[in-house]
């Protein structure tokens, strides 16, 4: 399927009639041609003729370029001897705005990273202001990549003059154009740029990895599929566990499977649900601004509250839906399917127990979350499925029961269940082989290897960067040094004992739209000193949706987010804050919280757990890479002292983390 609406040599798209290629263009599109749009293409037809005049046998030209990921199209792409050309066009404008600077990045960046035939080409991203005066054209490169210009702004007169100055700046081998025509594009979103995508209807496949190295979402999505219809059919109830590795794409699958399967009109409903309220949040506005700005685009008006309501009906607070069950204990919810995000955060029977006496006036309520909310969908008559997205290592509040609470409650509770799991789920990590040992006397399981998720989508420019992190928590230093030479090339992890410096780093290394911020663990109190307050309230919203100006944003790099606001999210660049909380102590991690005026031992080995995972989900949040400081202290300060920091940082530059620059 092509890519783009009209395509040719530059050759024919320079004598082929105007009308005709207006016309391709028109008959090709999937999307309503309005008068603005055919006025658009006309514009630039008229701009890039002239300007190709004398490159008629040196390359090939591409109108509305479709880029996955971003559920978007490039106005002109060039493939000109040894350089592809990213054109976007303002037609009309006089003037660059910043937003359509970042969006001509973007698509430039968009072929460099998922684009295979666009890895190590040259690439040129260029915004034309049809109606800009004149422009000083200035070529540059990125301290990242020097097969890549900063965008170029240029008036419409300027187009010929920018191809002759880039052509000579960005020296390499010619590109074939049929080769590079059949590069496999295998994008990878962001949590955000994936719902978004999904609930536009866009499918798994569409905006997902394909390559064999990566097991792919959408045979994980069909086995999850096959499950609730073979459930349905037959009059089933079913629980699976889809499992993966941080940032594999485990609420991907379960929004896809979620909006495909939710059926308004019909007798199948499904919910998707996460106690996880930043990730509930963001999602639910990042869809309703969608919402709202596709209603404006056909002239209608949608209030951003009722766009809100809408989006709600599937993306619900797994303690919302729990409080609605709660009001009528017989009838069974709307919904036969329910996907619980981040499934091993779900309380255990003392948490839920608690919460239910002082929140909600129940006494004596003796269930698990997990088992209450099974026995929400036990009460159908008919069928129920209920999936389960679990992270290793992830647990990270008291209370959180881990995948066993869902392993318990249906040993105790739910003996006819069908129970489908990947053979993964045995592996320490998630604490559940001898429950899932006992289950296995009691029933039979079916076990799907499918319903894991082997490689991370999150950290696309290397896949193993959870395995680093994993090594580095496990004390395995040699074996992380060793890693950490293997991924360097493509994802850099660098260490610093300046704030300054390292806000610096990422700021440079951002491009486009490309978001970075500051994490920090919620027990690290004592980096008030370098102005970061871990008992500040921040807004998810804000903090991952709003643009580098605004103080509110990550990018602002005023407000640290903790691992509460930050798990199941994620940021290109990321600056991970170290402080004296988790420590190393002799050869081993010495765990401690602040209170008054001091730091105290965490003795409990459950609470050590918690901050482990608190770090272990910090340093899964970066896709491009990130870098960590730890600070050097203060000898006048016995809450900072540098004894308290030298040893981390010793330790983390005996697991291979280079000193930055």
């Amino acid at each position: 399927m092509s890519r783009s609406l009209y395509s040719d040599t530059i050759k024919e798209f320079c004598s082929r009639p105007e009308s005709d290629i207006l016309g391709t263009l028109s008959a090709a599109a999937n999307f309503e041609v309005t008068t603005d749009q055919r006025d658009a293409w006309q514009a630039q037809i008229s701009l890039l003729r002239p300007a190709l005049a004398g490159f008629e046998h040196r390359g090939h030209v591409y109108f509305e370029y479709v880029i996955p990921r971003l559920g978007k199209r490039v106005d002109v792409l060039l493939v000109l001897d040894h350089l592809v050309l990213v054109l976007e066009f303002k037609v009309g404008a006089k003037t660059f705005g910043s937003a359509a600077i970042e969006q001509a990045w973007d698509y430039a960046l968009d072929l460099r990273n998922f684009h295979s035939t666009s890895h190590d080409a040259h690439i040129a991203p260029i915004l034309v202001a049809t109606r800009a005066h004149s422009e000083l054209i200035e070529l540059s490169f990125h301290a990242d990549d020097h097969r890549m210009c900063i965008p170029i702004c240029i008036g419409g007169a300027q187009i010929r003059e920018a191809i002759n100055r880039t052509l000579q700046f960005l020296v390499g081998p010619k590109l074939r154009v049929a080769e590079w025509e059949q590069g496999r594009y295998s994008p990878t979103p962001t949590i955000i740029e994936a719902a978004r995508a999904l609930y536009a209807n866009h499918s798994v496949a569409a905006i997902s990895r394909s390559d064999a190295g990566a097991i792919n979402l959408t045979r994980t999505s069909g086995t999850v599929d096959s499950i609730i219809s073979d459930a349905r059919a037959r009059g089933r109830k079913a629980i699976c566990f889809v499992t993966g590795v941080p940032g594999a794409g485990k609420t991907l699958v379960g929004l896809d499977v979620a909006i495909r399967h939710d059926d308004s009109a019909g007798d199948l409903r499904c919910v998707f649900l996460s106690g996880n309220g930043p990730l509930v949040a963001v999602l639910r506005e990042a869809l309703a601004r969608d919402l709202v700005n596709k209603e404006r685009d056909a002239g209608r008006v949608l209030r951003k509250q009722d766009a809100i309501r809408q989006v709600s009906a599937f993306i619900q607070n797994v303690h919302h839906f729990r409080d609605e069950c709660l009001e009528d204990p017989v009838r069974p919810p709307h919904e036969h399917v329910a996907l619980f995000d981040e499934a091993q955060r779900a309380w255990d029977v003392a948490q839920t127990s608690s919460f239910m006496r002082r929140k909600k006036n129940v006494p004596n309520f003796e269930q698990s979350e997990p088992e209450f909310l099974v026995s929400c969908l036990d009460r159908h008559g008919d069928w129920a499925v209920v999936v389960c997205l679990v992270g290793g290592g992830q647990e990270i509040n008291t209370g959180e029961a881990g995948i066993s609470g869902w392993i318990d409650a249906l040993l105790q509770r739910f003996p006819g269940w069908d129970v489908h799991l990947p053979r993964k789920l045995r592996e320490s990590e998630y604490r559940c082989a001898a429950g899932i040992a006992s289950l296995a006397t009691q029933r039979a399981l079916h076990v799907r290897d499918e319903l894991h998720l082997a490689t991370s989508m999150r950290s696309f420019r290397s896949e193993r960067v959870s395995e680093f992190v994993r090594l580095v928590l496990d004390l395995e230093f040699e074996a992380a040094s060793s890693l950490r030479d293997e991924i360097s090339a493509r994802y850099p992890i660098l260490l610093t004992r300046s704030l300054d410096d390292a806000k610096s780093w990422v700021r440079a290394r951002a491009r486009g739209s490309e978001r970075f911020g500051m994490v920090v663990s919620s027990q690290a109190q004592r980096l008030k000193p370098h102005a970061i307050d871990v008992r500040a309230v921040i807004d998810p919203v804000h903090w991952f949706l709003k643009p580098k100006d605004d103080v509110r944003s990550s990018q602002h790099l005023e407000d640290a987010a903790t691992e509460f606001q930050v798990q199941g999210l994620e940021l290109d660049w990321a600056c991970v804050v170290w402080d004296a909380d988790l420590r190393i102590e002799g050869n081993r991690w010495s765990h401690h919280e602040f209170r008054g005026s001091r730091w105290i031992r965490i003795q409990k080995q459950e609470r050590q757990r918690y901050l482990e995972n608190a770090y272990r989900v910090l340093l899964t949040r970066a896709r491009q890479g990130m870098v960590v400081v730890v600070p050097e202290g203060d000898s006048d300060d016995a809450t900072r002292s540098p004894t308290l920091y030298d040893p981390t940082f010793r330790f983390l530059r005996s697991a291979g983390i280079p000193m930055l620059a």
